[in-house]
């Protein structure tokens, strides 16, 4: 199986994923060395660049990083071990043509937002400016972030993550674990992942509000 995809676009995009990763260190997104990035190289077969298990996103570099195929398996020789959770981005490249980026974080705000609305089984947000952010620019536009279980059977999570997703909104929540993004790019993947994270604080504000403001009604 051949697969068709420059070592210098492969090393410029990953450049790109480590930039972003320090980013994302920075806002404290990566805590105990949690999350993993990935960029799609190629996408008939499909292969991907992969961050390894364990690493520490605050100090990656691009020799932390491995290719795999659909199968999330390694396509060169390595010593480096691809999360359980490449499985999910493999799922998300294959349901979404047009990913060439896939962003997993996990931060407090996302956590707290996808068990608060688990039982829903979605996370609806309507009107905020940011959803501009998504290509989404209908007036009063509405949203809906899906949320799975948290599966300990990561085939099985990422099968779900499969059925449920929408790709006309690149992100799905995990309950009490965190949030897959993606985009078509680095650029754009980091751009999703910033306005859902931004838009879920606002949620937790507004509902904390709410809550504090029918407390007071009550006295």
């Amino acid at each position: 199986m051949t697969y068709a995809f420059k070592q210098e676009d492969r090393i410029r995009t990953v450049v790109e994923l480590v930039d972003a990763a320090k980013n994302f260190a920075e806002k404290g997104w990566f805590p105990a060395t949690s999350g993993n990035l990935s960029v799609k190289l190629s996408g008939e077969p499909l292969a991907f660049a992969v961050t390894a298990s364990g690493k520490d996103k605050e100090n990656l570099t691009v020799h932390d990083f491995l290719v795999v195929d659909a199968d999330s398996k390694a396509l060169e020789p390595t010593s480096l071990k691809p999360s359980a959770e490449t499985l999910i981005h493999a799922e998300v490249y294959k349901r979404v043509p047009n990913a060439g980026a896939c962003l997993h974080v996990h931060t407090q705000y996302n956590n707290l937002i996808s068990d608060l609305m688990f039982e829903r089984g979605r996370v609806r947000i309507q009107g905020l400016e940011l959803i501009k952010a998504l290509n989404i620019w209908e007036e009063n536009a509405a949203i809906e972030i899906p949320i799975v279980e948290n599966w300990a059977d990561i085939p099985k999570l990422a099968a779900e993550i499969g059925d449920v997703l929408d790709p006309r909104v690149p992100a799905v929540l995990i309950r009490n674990h965190g949030i897959t993004a993606w985009g078509e790019n680095v650029f754009a993947a980091k751009r999703h992942l910033e306005a859902f994270e931004w838009m879920f604080h606002n949620l937790f504000l507004k509902l904390t509000l709410q809550g504090n403001a029918l407390a007071a009604a009550a006295l």
